[in-house]
């Protein structure tokens, strides 16, 4: 498999951040009556709270897929409250779906100035960055998500990063941040199977075995994770290759994967 087709899982389950990032990002602080308190719901302004209240129906318009309808309440939430970071946090995850990556851009510029310290805004903004192939320029956003401590979605920014510090071809910043993700969270797919292939590509097979062997024996196994099992414990001598092989025949048997095992194609 060349390297793009060895992207093809990457950016099919990349993807899914963008879903993991909707509802991401805590309500952006308003007035405090204590410099450094923790901002609490009576310190909502009535505009904050009815702002909140559109993003709220704007992100389940957005996750239900129904991008301009949630666009246009996050456009009544703004007219409400211009200043809510959130608002604008969400906004450009919409533009990013809708392909539009001066808008998607714009939009977290104007959340990251309201609230400079957002984690959820960082991870979103260096995500944007990367599909941008702005690497150095993501890095640092990336770094300011995962030095927060209150962020609960280390996970995430971890495999983001790793996602992004691959496509760079920085392969062994790649390999530390997918594997501090897969440690954070084992059973996401997407680590595993892009550090497998890491792995794999500079001989280290034992421990690319580890991590394909984890997702080959979940529910989330298809064509592509089958096909490097194989072609990882062929490399080790196992007689577990010839069950995979037996197994992406049988449920995949159009596959391009499969198509490559019937040729003998172990190197491409």
């Amino acid at each position: 498999m060349n390297g793009l087709r060895g992207m093809a899982m990457v950016v099919a389950w990349a993807a899914l951040l963008l879903l993991l990032s909707a509802c991401a990002g805590g309500r952006a602080p308003v007035a405090q009556a204590v410099p450094g308190d923790i901002t609490t719901a009576s310190d909502q302004t009535d505009a904050r709270r009815r702002a909140s209240i559109r993003l709220e129906l704007a992100s389940g318009y957005f996750e239900q897929g129904q991008t301009t309808v949630a666009l246009d309440e996050i456009k009544q939430a703004l007219l409400t409250d211009p200043g809510f970071a959130d608002a604008y946090n969400l906004r450009g995850l919409v533009y990013m779906r809708l392909n539009d990556m001066a808008l998607a851009e714009d939009s977290f510029q104007r959340a990251f100035a309201l609230s400079p310290r957002d984690p959820n805004v960082a991870h979103n903004y260096g995500w944007l960055l990367c599909q941008q192939a702005r690497y150095a320029q993501a890095e640092p956003l990336f770094a300011q998500a995962l030095s927060s401590p209150q962020y609960a979605d280390k996970a995430k920014t971890w495999m983001a990063q790793g996602l992004c510090q691959m496509r760079g071809g920085q392969s062994a910043e790649a390999e530390r941040s997918l594997a501090r993700a897969s440690e954070l969270d084992p059973g996401n797919p997407i680590p595993s199977y892009n550090l497998a292939r890491l792995l794999y590509a500079r001989g280290d097979y034992a421990r690319a075995q580890f991590y394909i062997r984890r997702l080959n024996s979940s529910e989330l196994a298809n064509a592509e994770t089958l096909w490097l099992g194989v072609r990882i414990e062929r490399r080790l001598g196992s007689p577990n290759a010839a069950r995979l092989a037996e197994q992406l025949r049988r449920r995949f048997p159009e596959a391009r994967e499969t198509q490559a095992l019937e040729r003998g194609a172990f190197d491409d």
